[in-house]
């Protein structure tokens, strides 16, 4: 999302020095003038240590609440995890979809309702409670009706990802023609003249629908044919801006050549990898993702679009995270040590800065820990498990108080998957089984 419009919070970095500015938040020369603190503003410092063995002595006095959390066996963590899931998970419902009568105003998986359905559908998953399948059912019928007419064609913000959950549901429940019905609605939606490229809004948001429902669904549920039109569109675009520059593929969005995982770069390759690709088109991803690991900062960290010098964000929309989930994916597929490296020193940026003093998922410490589980994936070393557990601990131990205290910021949608509690509930369950933890809507 926007990196300017949730971060000018008064109470976060206070108001502007300067008399001649009349902006009530911090203003672009209170910022220039203190980056440095600024840059340090955003996360608290990791005073974590490397690595804590597990015991199961759970007596003494001498160790605080978090190192004895980080000491817990896996097992006996992940349960703990998983109770406060399911209580994070009744409340997110309650604030979301019950206390507003069950009408929905924002249907989107980011920010509405459609989030609630898929933390419902991630607890049902877990728990085979055939309650939050009917649960997760009623959300989402209310969410097609409310998405109808909205013209947006996403996953995460459009009405791809009504009709794509809506179908998985169906099939969950064993509704043939519900699914049916879901599918032809996918399957009708038409994109507008002017439609971006990028994942939230534009085209690649629409093939992870389309990949979304191939693997839950079945293969061929969406044609090669019909996504092969969108990846035309998305690589005949790329080219057309780069033009004869270093990167093969450049995007706009706004008016900006992003590069993060929510407008750019890093979340348009990270769809297109799971796209059947010609060989030169292969080469273009490729070589995409070698210009942004060229042109990183010193520091590791990504620029948030082409030209930036402002080495601030590490969030997954913009910054080392999402980028460092592309990475993965690119090592995975194409098998280059270069993309391991690269996405192994843009994690240790994350363990670094990651702790932000946000909750969620889209710019908040619950989305940076999927960056550990995807290299403990990718790796198989138990030093990114630790690193996740301990990102998940840290959230266990002190977000509700530093939330409380105002020291960290619960969202603007505080309930909601990608900017709330909800993401949090989501990254909780998925610590249980930390092999097949996906980051939500982008990891498929």
């Amino acid at each position: 999302m926007d990196a300017g419009g949730i971060f000018g919070k008064t109470f976060l970095f206070g108001t502007c020095s300067n008399d001649s500015c009349s902006s009530k938040t911090v203003c672009v020369c209170e910022r220039e003038r203190e980056r440095e603190r600024e840059m340090a503003d955003r996360f608290f410092p990791n005073e974590m240590p490397e690595f804590v063995a597990e015991t199961t002595v759970t007596g003494g006095t001498t160790r605080d609440s978090l190192t004895k959390l980080l000491s817990l066996p896996y097992k006996t963590f992940s349960d703990k995890l998983k109770t406060s899931a399911l209580d994070l998970k009744e409340t997110v419902v309650r604030e979301t979809w019950r206390l507003s009568g069950k009408r929905v105003q924002d249907y989107t998986l980011y920010t509405g309702a459609l989030g609630t359905a898929y933390l419902v559908f991630n607890a049902y998953q877990v728990t085979k409670n055939e309650n939050d399948l009917k649960l997760c059912s009623d959300i989402v019928k209310a969410c097609d009706s409310a998405s109808k007419d909205s013209g947006r064609v996403t996953f995460i913000c459009g009405r791809a990802g009504v009709c794509a959950l809506g179908a998985v549901i169906a099939k969950h429940s064993g509704d043939e023609r519900l699914q049916d019905r879901y599918l032809r609605k996918f399957k009708e939606i038409r994109f507008p003249s002017d439609l971006p490229n990028e994942l939230l809004y534009g085209r690649a948001g629409f093939l992870w629908a389309c990949s979304f429902l191939n693997k839950h669904i079945g293969k061929d549920t969406i044609s090669t044919i019909r996504m092969r039109a969108v990846v035309d569109e998305i690589i005949k675009s790329g080219k057309q801006l780069a033009g004869k520059g270093r990167c093969p593929l450049m995007y706009e969005w706004h008016g900006k050549k992003y590069w993060g995982a929510a407008h750019g770069l890093a979340g348009i390759m990270h769809v297109l990898m799971d796209m059947e690709l010609k060989p030169d088109e292969v080469e273009d991803v490729k070589g995409t993702l070698r210009y942004m690991i060229k042109s990183r900062y010193p520091t590791g960290n990504y620029p948030s679009s082409e030209g930036s010098e402002s080495d601030r964000l590490v969030h997954w929309c913009h910054g080392a995270p999402g980028v460092t989930l592309t990475l993965v994916k690119a090592a995975e597929v194409f098998g280059d040590k270069e993309f391991l490296q690269a996405a192994v020193d843009a994690g240790e940026v994350v363990w670094k800065r990651g702790l932000l003093k946000r909750v969620g998922i889209c710019h908040g410490i619950s989305g940076n820990a999927y960056v550990f589980l995807s290299l403990y994936r990718l790796t198989g070393k138990v030093e990114y498990l630790y690193r996740a557990k301990a990102f998940a601990s840290f959230l266990s131990d002190r977000a509700q108080k530093l939330i409380s205290e105002r020291k960290m910021h619960g969202g603007d949608r505080p309930y909601s998957l990608f900017e709330g509690i909800g993401g949090m509930a989501y990254l909780f369950l998925d610590m249980g089984e930390p092999s097949e933890a996906r980051f939500p809507a982008y990891e498929i």
